[in-house]
């Protein structure tokens, strides 16, 4: 097998001169190059994308860091942003902070982080004052997607938060409902989480619009699971008078919410509608209404945004790309039981 050595033994150079000439550096002169690529040529050799990168200090790698890879839309994420980083070369350095705020502080403070990877994507991952100054002292490109701090100089990929629930409880508004309760994400449990913040606004912002003040008793907390849906709906029936309509700020708590209501012996949406958030990929098996969100183009389009610097081209854009969210209809809502 051919090696650098042998096409710098050919060429009459040294391999770090070998190196900059097949990555097209300027510090070659042209007559050096072109006897460099001709013995290349005439032994067959092609330098490793790996070993060019490793040359230049780079380690091919991009860390991406995610509250709790088994959800549904940061394991989405994850996924479509790996495939997009490996048809460019790149390898993919999983951070999963698992619901802990003491992992997320011991990443976000490792000296070592910046030999580890060339650039970072942080995925619902909000920052205090001094983990943006430690970000900042790394000197890497970055993205964030879906919601967090704002890092300066970082462009972001999201969706409106606020607005994508409004809609969902204007849907429910729309259909007649009145007693429209909210299952809301644990704030205890969320990392900071930001997401379930915007969208209990939306939710609130929906209801005074239509003239209806937010009843406290209706908006539960729970984490974003199917799990953290279903406690929170058993919540929510022992509080008395079952609401009509149920605005989930996720669709894996509505999922929740649905087979904790037909436990009770509640039909949906005959006794109680239920919306969703993200388009789950299980929501149109279940028959779920939900205002979808497309993940995978947030993971396509934050690695897309790494790659052109990493490339030494001029970023597209550093600001905030807000993605489109739509209301899809399926057979969880429709009008209030009359009486």
């Amino acid at each position: 097998m051919t090696k650098i050595d042998d096409v710098a033994r050919l060429a009459r150079v040294s391999t770090a001169t070998v190196s900059r000439a097949l990555r097209g550096l300027p510090t070659v002169s042209e007559s050096t190059r072109a006897r460099v690529l001709a013995a290349a040529e005439q032994l067959g050799y092609t330098a490793s994308p790996s070993a060019s990168r490793l040359a230049g200090g780079r380690t091919g790698t991009i860390a991406v860091v995610v509250p709790q890879i088994t959800r549904w839309f940061f394991g989405t994420v994850v996924d479509a942003a790996e495939e997009t980083l490996r048809e460019a070369g790149y390898d993919l350095l999983l951070y999963n902070l698992g619901d802990q705020e003491s992992n997320r502080r011991q990443l976000l403070h490792a000296s070592n982080l910046q030999k580890r990877a060339d650039a970072l994507m942080l995925v619902s991952t909000p920052l205090s004052e001094a983990e943006l100054a430690t970000i900042a002292q790394l000197r890497l490109p970055g993205v964030t997607v879906s919601s967090g701090a704002a890092v300066p100089g970082w462009p972001s990929v999201r969706i409106d938060d606020v607005g994508a629930a409004r809609a969902a409880t204007a849907h429910l508004l729309s259909l007649g409902h009145h007693r429209i309760a909210h299952l809301a994400g644990d704030a205890s449990a969320e990392l900071s989480f930001t997401t379930h913040i915007d969208r209990r606004l939306g939710y609130q912002q929906a209801l005074l619009a239509a003239g209806q003040k937010p009843d406290p008793r209706l908006d539960v907390e729970a984490q974003f699971t199917v799990d953290g849906g279903s406690q929170a709906t058993l919540d929510l029936l022992s509080r008395g008078e079952p609401p009509t309509a149920i605005f989930a700020a996720c669709d894996e708590m509505a999922m929740g919410a649905m087979s904790t209501l037909r436990s009770a012996g509640l039909r949906v949406p005959q006794d109680v509608s239920v919306i969703g958030l993200d388009d789950h990929d299980l929501a149109a098996a279940v028959g779920l209404t939900t205002v979808a969100q497309p993940a995978a183009t947030h993971g396509r389009l934050a690695a897309g945004l790494l790659l052109d610097p990493l490339a030494g081209r001029p970023r597209a854009t550093s600001a905030s790309i807000i993605l489109p969210t739509r209301l899809v209809v399926r057979e969880s809502t429709g009008p209030p039981r009359s009486g």
